[in-house]
């Protein structure tokens, strides 16, 4: 491969600061895949002579994106390429699909698949009583060969007839709309929380490392819930991203 910094142009007339142009140039490359983890970094001083920056400049580009969790800094080592983050619009898709679609092998392995009594929080989503019979299906997500997400999925029971081995080879969403069963809205809440122990171990990070969480109730298009998800994402792989509007 040619040396990075000949895939990296600058605008100096631009208002953006050069640090974030040579972080945003960088990202590029790591999000098309032309940096592929794993990659080495040429060191600071050359880099930042390369593209004519200083070097506190292209410091400040470097640390950008390991804050991000796309470069990471080792000692005796240089920088390297760690990941390609799966940055996922805030839209009514499954994360099966958006990886799919992404070109990032998406592989499932199912933790539980059984049915249970509906509890509360479970219940007063699905609009069944407490207590009611429900589908409980937890899945481990994997990205390639990298664990991604813990996925704990509800569904009314007598919905649709599908088997762990189903779960195993298609999404949720894919195999409910096989059946005849329509996603039309969903209500969804995002937030963040330390990793358990066990979470820890099933995702490949340390107790206490920072997930995002993700709770949705999605709806058929005769307004009943079918769905409801409660779910958490390694916050170093992924991100939830959105266009915003004003009035």
């Amino acid at each position: 491969m040619e040396p990075i910094a000949k895939l990296i142009t600058i605008d100096r007339s631009s208002p953006v600061p050069l640090y974030f142009q040579v972080a945003e140039r960088l990202q590029d490359l790591i999000e098309s895949g032309t940096l592929a983890q794993g990659v080495r970094l040429e060191n600071e001083i050359t880099l930042a002579d390369q593209l004519g920056v200083s070097r506190p400049t292209m410091r400040q580009a470097i640390q950008h994106l390991v804050d991000k969790g796309m470069l990471a800094r080792k000692r005796g080592f240089g920088t390297q390429v760690v990941h390609n983050r799966v940055r996922r619009q805030v839209e009514l898709t499954s994360l099966y699909e958006d990886l799919s679609r992404d070109g990032r092998e998406p592989r499932t392995e199912v933790l539980s698949f059984h049915t249970v009594p509906a509890g509360g929080d479970v219940a007063a989503a699905l609009q069944v009583e407490p207590g009611a019979e429900v589908l409980s299906v937890r899945r481990l997500r994997y990205a390639g060969d990298e664990p991604l997400a813990i996925m704990h999925n509800h569904l009314p029971a007598g919905l649709i007839d599908v088997t762990e081995d189903d779960l195993n080879r298609r999404g949720l969403y894919e195999l409910l709309r096989a059946v005849g069963v329509t996603i039309q809205i969903a209500e969804q809440a995002v937030g963040a929380r330390r990793a358990t122990a066990g979470e820890a171990r099933l995702l490949g990070e340390t107790r206490g490392a920072p997930l995002l969480t993700m709770s949705r109730t999605a709806y058929d298009d005769a307004g009943r819930p079918i769905e409801y998800g409660s779910h958490l994402y390694r916050a170093d792989l992924y991100s939830f991203e959105m266009t915003l509007r004003a009035r």
